[in-house]
């Protein structure tokens, strides 16, 4: 008889080195662990201590080794170009095996860190891979970030290598990044020894003599090597995050943990079994991308999809259905944005009428809530579950989701269901004490948080402590503000930081806001995020103009605009933004965003006790009406 989701919860909670003892057994070791759990620093709790392991022995060699040398591994699948790959298990573990020995060629050892700059391309997995074969720490930067975002990270992680493409390709335009890489290069402080250039046919990146080296020339000269044993606490890679500060936060996942909680995942929350096709339509840059297009799907011995595309306009809003369709995809992954996208282009699902989508079994949203309408017509069209997920880029997978693979759930409306195994949440109140059943608090998770999540930030411990520990002594403050339902269902309402969510993307208020006062015209401004049907939030800017400055404010929003595009990247989606003659501050100078933010959303709101001004609130809503809010 299968335990029911109750009983797997329980033990989880209740003897959770037991529990994870038994799902590490089922991954490959070179060495056994000495302890499950190490508590003897906690809060930096860490798993499987003493043991030795390596992430692409257990995603790609072991496989070969068992007999699935010929079964896919990577279908690339370019919309934009037109192209189809597709690669075994036996060709990328010989792919991965050279490129390692490239970067082991340039010097590139354990512990060397790599940053890698790339779009949705197989060598984007290629490099991952590679890094962690030889234990090299990879850190994957979008490729739709500026230079100055990428330089900040170049200084922070110190890369002696950086792995680039020449393009990325977005419908209808060309992005090159190697002049991107270039003057990132040039503005950080560090700077690496070697840039590997994989050149893609759309463009031919200019070479630095002495630094470049093109891909091919360095795959054709080197000698494959072989998986090197790591230790399980040995970082896999840093992932940039933002932060409330403006400065990213780099999140390391850790190699033993890693491998046990996301190979666990694959069958108990997605119901994966092996040889089975999964996609997660998202990009290497963010954790999605990390955690299921590459490493999940790649333990589980999954084929996973790699996709060059948009949800609408590569070139309808049916490449999602005929992605579906064409390759045998069984379970998708991916925004509610992409949803409300295809959508808002196809309400009557005629596309998807076109499509024979019946080997699908389920649709997983995560990145942002998804809301109840886009829930509702993604159920009502395809009917299969549509299960809505909840995580964070440090916690690497689920907290809360309807775990298809041990019990499907009732499903309700605003809800990613229930605590995954492995994770004991509560909400508290602002001192620190538990609220009753519907009442919103903080979320928090009751350490230790399990395997996969993050161990440490990286050259920052104190400062994880600062933002995840302190607050709530014993517990691990998500940032997000919710509440626990009689029945045990976790409702996320909305972040308590200044971080917004734009179609998926966390992005700091504090960091746009850090661009738009560099403005020589700017004399302070205020970021909020603002409700969007399309993307979840937008950012929308009210500018204070320095005292004298007579030109006309179009042009000055113009090039604020432009200012963020460049220093942030498109991926902000900023183009709101209003001239406003002040800012609407308490008594002590702190602004207002959170009841600006509720103006803006047209929410009810009261008048802030300690306001120093408050008829600066109804000019801010005159502003805000001008922009198509408050209304």
């Amino acid at each position: 008889m299968t335990d029911t989701f109750e009983e797997i919860y329980r033990r989880s909670i209740d003897d959770p080195e037991g529990f994870w003892g038994e799902a590490a057994e089922l991954v490959h070791w070179y060495r056994r662990w000495d302890t499950v759990l190490d508590d003897s620093d906690a809060p930096y709790y860490r798993w499987f201590a003493g043991g030795q392991t390596n992430v692409c022995y257990n995603a790609v060699d072991r496989h070969v080794e068992a007999g699935h040398a010929d079964q896919l591994a990577i279908i690339h699948d370019s919309p934009i170009t037109g192209t189809q790959q597709k690669i075994t298990y036996g060709e990328l573990r010989d792919r991965v095996a050279v490129f390692a020995g490239a970067l082991a060629a340039q010097g590139i050892s354990a512990g060397d860190r790599v940053i890698i700059y790339m779009p949705m391309i197989p060598e984007a997995l290629v490099a991952m891979l590679a890094c962690a074969r030889i234990g090299a720490v990879h850190s994957v930067v979008f490729g739709g970030f500026a230079s100055n975002e990428l330089a900040v990270r170049i200084d922070d992680c110190k890369p002696r290598a950086i792995v680039a493409a020449s393009c990325g390709l977005e419908p209808g335009r060309t992005i090159e990044y190697k002049p991107l890489l270039d003057k990132a290069i040039e503005l950080a402080d560090h700077k690496p020894e070697h840039c590997i250039v994989f050149q893609r046919p759309q463009v031919q990146a200019e070479m630095s003599a002495g630094r470049d080296i093109d891909w091919n020339e360095a795959v054709a000269a080197a000698t494959p090597v072989d998986c090197v044993p790591l230790d399980a606490l040995a970082p896999l890679y840093i992932l940039y995050t933002s932060g409330t500060t403006g400065q990213p936060k780099g999140v390391v996942r850790d190699t033993g943990s890693g491998i046990v909680a996301l190979n666990w995942t694959m069958k108990n929350i997605y119901n994966m079994d092996p040889g089975e096709v999964f996609w997660a339509a998202s990009d290497v840059g963010w954790v999605v991308g990390h955690s299921y297009i590459v490493y999940g799907p790649l333990l589980g011995r999954n084929t996973t999809i790699v996709f060059e595309g948009k949800p609408v306009g590569t070139p309808d809003p049916g490449v999602f259905w005929r992605v579906i369709e064409e390759h045998d995809v069984k379970v998708l992954f991916t925004a509610p944005t992409a949803f409300r996208a295809i959508k808002k282009e196809d309400p009557g699902g005629v596309y998807l009428d076109r499509h024979d989508t019946s080997g699908l079994r389920a649709l997983f949203l995560a990145g942002e809530r998804t809301d109840p309408d886009t829930l509702q017509w993604a159920t009502d069209k395809m009917g299969v579950p549509v299960i809505d997920h909840w995580w964070q880029t440090e916690t690497g997978w689920s907290i809360c989701a309807n775990c298809l693979g041990i019990e499907l759930l009732p499903i309700k409306e605003g809800s990613p269901t229930r605590p995954v195994p492995g994770w004991a949440m509560a909400v508290l109140d602002d001192d620190g004490n538990p609220v009753a059943a519907g009442d919103i608090g903080s979320l928090v998770v009751e350490l230790p948080l399990p395997p996969g999540t993050f161990p440490t930030l990286w050259n920052a411990r104190q400062r994880m402590f600062d933002s995840y520990f302190s607050r709530f002594p014993g517990y691990y403050e998500t940032g997000d503000a919710g509440f626990i339902d009689g029945d045990g269902y976790v409702f996320v309402m909305s972040r308590t930081d200044d971080v917004i969510n734009v179609a998926g993307h966390r992005l700091s208020t504090g960091a746009i806001e850090e661009v738009l006062a560099a403005h020589p015209d700017v004399a302070e401004c205020a970021v909020i995020g603002v409700r969007d049907q399309l993307k979840g939030e937008l950012p929308l800017g009210c500018l204070v103009l320095s005292s004298g400055v007579d030109r006309d404010h179009a042009d000055i929003i113009r090039e604020c605009v432009g200012l963020v595009r460049e220093k942030i990247g498109p991926v902000a989606a900023f183009k709101l933004a209003a001239v406003v003659a002040r800012l609407p501050k308490t008594r002590s100078g702190k602004i207002l965003r959170g009841t600006m933010k509720k103006i803006a959303d047209s929410d009810e709101w009261k008048m802030p006790a300690t306001i120093d001004d408050p008829v600066i609130l109804d000019e801010i809503g005159a502003a805000l009406k001008t922009l198509g809010y408050a209304t």
